[in-house]
C-alpha cells in the first residue's frame, strides 16, 4: 500500500504510480472489492428538484441495489450475476409500459448498475480489466488549482469514452474528472469534487457537482449523506 507522498517524490511517479497512490488514499484497505457498504445521497437539479437514492454495493457477490423513487412511487432495482429484478411500491409485476418509461428493461437497469459502479467506485474501477491509463502524466489546471491528470481510454469492448482525472498534487486525492464522447467535438461533462465522508473504510468525496464540458452549465449534483454497513 502507498502511504501520501510529499509534493517532491509525487512529481516524479508515473501514472500507474499515481493511481495507485490515489487508490491508497480513497481505499487504505481494499474494501471496495471486499466489503459491503450503502450509500445514502440526494440527486439534485438545478430547477429545483431532487430526490433520494440508497446504493448498497457487495461487490464480493457482485450484487447491487438501489432504492430510490419515479414519479412519486418507490423503486427498488436488485442485480445479482446479472440477474435483475425491477419493483415498483414494491411489487415486481411491471407493466410494459412503466419498464419503458422508467428505463426499468433489464438492459437498462444493468447499465445504471455499471454506471454507479463506475462512478462511486473511482478511483479503484480505473484498475478494472479493459482499462487503459495513459503513462504520460500531466501537470494542468483544473478549477483554480494545480493537479496532475490522468487521461484513461477503453478496450472497444468495455467502452469507447475519453475520460480525465484530476488529483490533488499533494494526496492524489481525486478532485474532478472529465469525460468526453467524442473529444474533437468537445461534448460530454465533467465533474467538481469536494468535501470528503468516511465509513466503511472508504474516504470519498462528498459533493460531485457536474456541468456540461461545452458550456459549463450545471448538469446534477449529487451529495452523499452517508456511507454505512447495509
Amino acid at each position: 500500500m502507498m502511504p501520501y507522498l510529499a509534493l517532491a517524490l509525487l512529481s516524479s511517479l508515473t501514472a500507474k504510480e499515481l493511481l495507485d497512490c490515489s487508490i491508497a488514499y480513497h481505499d487504505p484497505y481494499g474494501s471496495w472489492e471486499r466489503g459491503a457498504f450503502a450509500i445514502t445521497e440526494f440527486a439534485s437539479r438545478p430547477d429545483g428538484t431532487g430526490h433520494r437514492n440508497v446504493l448498497r454495493f457487495d461487490n464480493a457477490r457482485s450484487r447491487f441495489e438501489l432504492d430510490s423513487s419515479v414519479d412519486g412511487r418507490a423503486l427498488t432495482l436488485v442485480v445479482e450475476n446479472d440477474m435483475v429484478v425491477a419493483r415498483l411500491d414494491g411489487k415486481a409485476n411491471v407493466s410494459a409500459d412503466e419498464l419503458e418509461r422508467h428505463r426499468l428493461k433489464p438492459a437498462q437497469v444493468l447499465s445504471r448498475r455499471n454506471r454507479d459502479l463506475y462512478l462511486w467506485g473511482l478511483p479503484m474501477k480505473l484498475r478494472d480489466p479493459g482499462t487503459r491509463l495513459d503513462p504520460r502524466v500531466k501537470e494542468t489546471h483544473f478549477e483554480g488549482r494545480t493537479v496532475y491528470q490522468l487521461r484513461v481510454t477503453y478496450d472497444a469492448r468495455v467502452g469507447s469514452d475519453v475520460w480525465y482525472f484530476f488529483l490533488d498534487r499533494e494526496t492524489c486525492a481525486l478532485v474532478g474528472h472529465r469525460f468526453h464522447h467524442d473529444e474533437s467535438a468537445g461534448d460530454g461533462e465533467y465533474a467538481v469534487l469536494s468535501e470528503e465522508v468516511s465509513g466503511q473504510g472508504l474516504r470519498l468525496p462528498r459533493v460531485r457537482r457536474w456541468y456540461t464540458n461545452k458550456d459549463k452549465e450545471p448538469v446534477i449534483t449529487h451529495t452523499i449523506l452517508s456511507v454505512v454497513a447495509p
